[in-house]
């Protein structure tokens, strides 16, 4: 199988389910921006974390994969199955986010992203995170998407915001605390 088709040269790209769009379209720019997320995530893997931490993000770069099969489906033709959101996707967020919140200061400001690489890239993740939300959203005005997508991307970029916190805390790392001026 060639890398190239060819088949985008005019600027149109394939669904699944044989329909063509504009390489611009919302949905194009939805699983385009869960697969830029997703290699966000394999940078934060690529850093000096603890393996649990890994082993989290692996599972959520497999489920990234499941959005983005989802999004990238015309609901209309496509006959094919593909992998779907469980509830318990969600369930695991959401009991990290816990874990790691009981082991961390209060938090009582808003933090300015940096610190290390890893915190910075968890924050650049949660970033991107928030803009494949609001495009899935933005989508799924005019057509289906599966709702568990939307909550996943949205707790997902909360398991962010917290793991940046958490590596930070663990690699003894001050948070940046933004305190306005007044």
């Amino acid at each position: 199988m060639k890398i190239y088709t060819k088949t985008g040269d005019k600027g149109l790209t394939s669904l699944i389910g044989g329909s063509r769009v504009p390489k611009h379209h919302v949905r194009i720019e939805s699983y385009g921006t869960v697969d830029e997320l997703n290699s966000y995530v394999g940078l934060i893997r690529d850093q000096g974390i603890a393996e649990r931490h890994k082993v989290v993000l692996k599972e959520v770069q497999d489920r990234l994969f499941t959005i983005g099969s989802s999004l990238a489906s015309d609901p209309d033709t496509s006959k094919m199955k593909i992998p779907d959101l469980h509830a318990t996707d969600i369930e695991l967020l959401e009991n990290q986010i816990d874990l790691m919140d009981a082991e961390l200061p209060a938090l009582r400001h808003f933090i300015l992203p940096g610190g290390s690489n890893a915190v910075s890239f968890c924050h650049i993740a949660r970033c991107v995170c928030r803009r494949a939300e609001r495009l899935s959203v933005h989508l799924s005005e005019d057509s289906f998407v599966d709702d568990k997508v939307i909550v996943y991307l949205n707790r997902l970029s909360d398991y962010l915001f917290t793991l940046a916190r958490k590596i930070g805390n663990e690699q003894q790392i001050p948070e940046n605390q933004w305190i306005p001026r007044v």
